[in-house]
């Protein structure tokens, strides 16, 4: 990043461009030519996808079981939509069968939206499944994997997911500000007959796309932040260095070692073992422990960071974050025994 700033348009960036999309195509495992970093983190990455698919009037089923499908149906509520909620305990995987139940009772939906790996809580739900159930009743899904990119098992293309968006500080373990998305062909065809224009400008992708699109002709559209994208483009050569494959199965490996010795001091997670993100753990507090003391004696005697609960379950659990370059054995080993230390101490 600390390489001297290019021009946007200049032939040196635009081939780096170009590198950083075949290198997200690998990641995402779609064949998708609407894959691309979008400027801004994350949360612009699920603004795009809303903003570009659902019009005034669409209803759209939104699976809620944590803080961020929270934040999916507010872009439906704000882009005019009609959201059919599909809601779930925080900490569990969306059900597929409330969602066949609400597809059944809403014929009229055309999208589907879900969390893959909810942040607030840990749980990872099967996309595959609900993709396919989507699809059965003629809707297209939506997909956030700002948590899973790079963690966990992901497949665009096989699991049919039509458009997905992610960030580039999880587990790519790259800095914040840019967020990866991917459209499928029925996503972009959604796109292509809108009836009404997109409501943002900077991130309709009928102008994007002239930006982004293929070859060294591009159109101005708005100044990529070129020196974040050169951080980009080095943390995904460093992922399929790696390979994407060998990167989820360390990230279970390290969590399975960060579990054992979690549950060896009493410590239990808030999630069932078959729903469980690698990345992500949520754990129970012990009764009786200072959740604020015991975080910012981790940081300040430690230089460790552990999250705080959300929503309902502030105050009540822990969340441990074991992403990207920082899932390695000597960081667990850390944890465990700065926990331990600390908690002995009470």
């Amino acid at each position: 990043m600390a390489r001297s700033t290019i021009g946007h348009l200049d032939p040196a960036f635009v081939g780096m461009m170009d590198e950083a999309k075949e290198g997200l195509k690998i990641i995402f495992k779609p064949k998708n030519e609407l894959t691309m970093p979008v400027s801004a983190p994350g949360s612009a990455g699920m603004e795009t996808c809303f903003a570009n698919l659902v019009e005034p009037g669409d209803k759209v089923i939104v699976c809620i079981n944590g803080v961020f499908g929270m934040r999916m149906k507010e872009n439906v509520t704000r882009l005019g939509g009609e959201t059919i909620i599909v809601e779930d305990n925080w900490g569990e995987a969306v059900s597929a069968d409330k969602l066949e139940e609400a597809l059944k009772n809403n014929p009229d939906a055309s999208i589907v939206a879900f969390v893959h790996a909810e942040t607030s809580t840990g749980v990872q739900s099967n996309a595959k499944t609900l993709c396919k159930l989507a699809h059965q009743y003629d809707c297209i899904t939506i997909v956030d994997a700002v948590t899973s990119l790079g963690g966990t098992e992901l497949r665009v293309d096989e699991w049919e997911i039509d458009a997905i968006y992610s960030g580039t500080q999880k587990c790519l373990s790259a800095m914040p500000g840019i967020s990866p998305i991917s459209f499928s062909e029925r996503a972009i065809k959604k796109l292509s007959t809108r009836k009404t224009p997109v409501s943002s400008w900077f991130l309709d992708l009928n102008l994007v796309m002239g930006y982004w699109g293929e070859g060294a002709k591009r159109t101005y559209h708005h100044t990529a932040p070129v020196n974040t994208l050169y951080g980009l483009h080095e943390s995904l050569v460093m992922i399929l260095e790696e390979g994407i494959e060998n990167s989820w199965a360390r990230h279970q490996k390290n969590h399975e070692l960060l579990r054992n010795g979690l549950e060896a001091m009493g410590i239990n997670f808030l999630v069932n073992k078959k729903d469980r993100l690698p990345q992500l753990n949520s754990v129970f507090i012990p009764k009786g422990v200072d959740d604020a003391q015991v975080r910012a004696t981790l940081l300040n005697d430690y230089n460790l960071e552990i999250g705080a609960g959300l929503g309902a379950y502030a105050g009540k659990v822990w969340r441990i974050g074991l992403m990207g370059y920082a899932s390695r054995k000597e960081n667990i080993v850390l944890c465990l025994s700065a926990l331990k230390e600390i908690l002995a101490s009470k």
